[in-house]
């Protein structure tokens, strides 16, 4: 029984990261993911000594799980959603409101934890796209079976026939389900920027200005790099921005100033993302928030800030003891 527990560990640990995506894209938390696959692999090892091979590819198995385990996950009524979908446009000025659960907001994730180490450069150009936050809030919108079948069918790539022997259902109704699918994200409209490519000298370029401006505290500068539709968003709060001249005059604001914090390169959603980290009382620098960009037409068109940095450094890592990106990273940018 040993031998045979221990060769399961073996087989079922390198699906962790693509369960993991499968997962985020349906429950939109890292957290939730994380536990989510935790409890697949878990199910999956208890039950080893069960599976018929002749039945199903481990593969399909484990994602046979991981979607029941998702759909158990998602019988809360409540989706989550980042703060545009949750609140009017605010204006700038101390009245933010009062912090929102957690649970309302699509949260991030690390890439290491969601995508290939390796593999198919325009294979994985796909799986980073469909991990933004936009296109994970948009998701949420849709009910949890279709989710299933729209992930499967046009993120994973999967056959008509395999979802629909996963989902114990007949492959007409996948299609329709599909079909749906693709009618209410088109009405969403889903908008978020350009795809990160992180070999992009005008990218890189414009994410260097971006780190430069706000570490030296120029507003000037930095809002000159915003589009004129930008948006600017807290989580935990619902409070958002939309417009140049709105942000700017939230940056302005004596009381929110960031003068003397900096940006250090992290891998997060597929896209541009930074640790800001503060002094702290000894001087040190500490984590206080993890910000992801959207990039439109050599603009920033999106920024969203998570506060709740305590959190997700225990998701992330801590930013001020990990080891820096190698040159050439698409993360040393600086």
């Amino acid at each position: 029984m040993v031998e045979t527990l221990t060769g399961a560990d073996s087989r079922l640990e390198p699906f962790r990261a693509e369960l993991t995506g499968y997962c985020y894209r349906l429950l939109g938390s890292g957290f939730e993911a994380e536990d989510a696959v935790q409890e697949t692999l878990l199910r999956a090892w208890r039950s080893f000594g069960r599976y018929d091979e002749q039945r199903a590819s481990l593969r399909t198995w484990l994602y046979s799980i991981a979607t029941n385990v998702c759909l158990d996950m998602l019988r809360s009524p409540q989706r989550r959603a980042l703060a545009m979908d949750l609140s009017p446009v605010g204006t700038p000025g101390p009245n933010v409101g009062a912090p929102a659960p957690e649970r309302l907001f699509v949260q991030p994730v690390p890439d290491a934890s969601v995508l290939p180490a390796d593999g198919d450069p325009q294979e994985l150009a796909v799986q980073r796209e469909t991990i933004r936050l936009a296109f994970v809030a948009a998701l949420q919108h849709l009910p949890p079976r279709q989710r299933v079948v729209l992930i499967l069918r046009e993120v994973l790539r999967w056959k008509t026939e395999e979802v629909a022997t996963l989902l114990d259902t007949t492959a007409a109704s996948v299609t329709s389900a599909l079909q749906r699918a693709r009618s209410t994200l088109k009405a969403i409209d889903v908008v978020s920027g350009e795809p990160f490519r992180p070999s992009d000298p005008a990218q890189r370029e414009l994410l260097t200005r971006y780190c430069t401006a706000f570490e030296r505290h120029d507003v000037t500068a930095l809002v000159a790099l915003l589009r004129e539709d930008a948006t600017m968003s807290m989580p935990p709060f619902t409070w958002w921005l939309r417009g140049r001249d709105q942000i700017r005059r939230a940056l302005l604001d004596p009381d929110a100033s960031c003068a003397g914090a900096r940006l250090i390169p992290v891998a997060a959603n597929g896209s541009p993302a930074f640790w800001q980290t503060r002094p702290g009382t000894d001087g040190a620098h500490v984590p206080f928030a993890l910000v992801l960009l959207d990039v439109s037409e050599g603009l920033v068109s999106g920024i969203t800030t998570y506060l709740d940095a305590a959190r997700l450094t225990r998701l992330f890592g801590d930013p001020v003891t990990a080891v820096p990106a190698p040159t050439g990273s698409p993360l040393a940018i600086r």
